[in-house]
């Protein structure tokens, strides 16, 4: 079975912080990680793979020091890593980057599966998995627990507000992971070693015949016209007068000198 996994290299969120002047992201010193969805759907790969034997390839577009998360995934059971890298690519939102995903997937041949975080942390769009899909005309199914195959077919336990449903569905096909029961698995010393030796082709949008009028800005129908940082809320009154009709009062008179009423 030879299973496609996207990975996404994201900032640490935990480290995140804002400069209140620019409004932008500091970057700085702030620690990279594999998105943590994409790690879980890496682990599920890994699962399968192992079930049912075959090849994992990892895909990712970035910079160079995405080269970093792509060995990390290298030493967790992938077999292979790509890194799509142009300066063409910059500013893509997702229908660019959905675009030029789908674009390398096609160069580089078929694949049974593909699978996708639900979302990346930097940005919780949730929808590149689901128009990569598009792009390919695969069948999708999404926010997945687990995933099993039998005969062709690709069977997934999906996550839903109440509970979760069981979807099968033809392979080839496509499906973005949520948080699963289970823990992606660690690296051992020997596999970080070999991971870290690992050389990772670099592809460009040359590499890959792209539309460039479908990539970067020039690609992107969504655009950022502003970021700030939410202003903190003063702590509220609390009304607590000798009897419920002294607190009614207390509060209409509050809000009569706010002009509120």
């Amino acid at each position: 079975m030879d299973i496609l996994v996207c990975v996404k290299q994201v900032p640490d969120t935990t480290e995140i912080k804002i400069d209140r002047e620019t409004n932008t992201l500091i970057r700085a010193g702030v620690p990279s990680i594999v998105n943590p969805f994409d790690a879980f759907a890496l682990e599920l790969g890994v699962r399968l793979k192992e079930r049912y034997g075959g090849t994992i390839t990892i895909l990712s577009m970035g910079p160079e020091q995405a080269k970093a998360a792509l060995k990390e995934c290298l030493s967790v059971g992938a077999d292979k890593a790509i890194l799509l890298s142009d300066r063409a690519f910059g500013g893509s939102d997702t229908l660019a980057t959905s675009y030029i995903l789908s674009s390398a997937i096609k160069k580089l041949g078929k694949f049974d599966l593909i699978l996708c975080g639900k979302q990346a942390i930097d940005g919780d769009t949730a929808q590149v998995g689901p128009e990569i899909a598009e792009h390919l005309g695969l069948p999708q199914v999404t926010y997945a627990l687990d995933i099993d195959v039998k005969d062709g077919d690709v069977i997934v336990k999906r996550e839903t507000e109440t509970g979760y449903e069981m979807i099968k569905t033809k392979i080839p096909a496509l499906v973005t992971v949520v948080k699963t029961q289970f823990e992606p698995r660690y690296a051992t010393i020997k596999s970080k070693m070999a991971a870290n030796k690992a050389v990772i082709p670099t592809l460009t949008s040359a590499d890959i015949e792209l539309d460039l009028s479908r990539a970067g800005l020039k690609g992107s129908p969504t655009k950022v016209k502003k970021s700030f940082t939410p202003s903190a809320k003063k702590s509220g009154v609390k009304i607590k007068e000798a009897t419920g009709a002294a607190s009614a009062a207390k509060l209409v008179s509050l809000l009569d000198e706010a002009k509120l009423i």
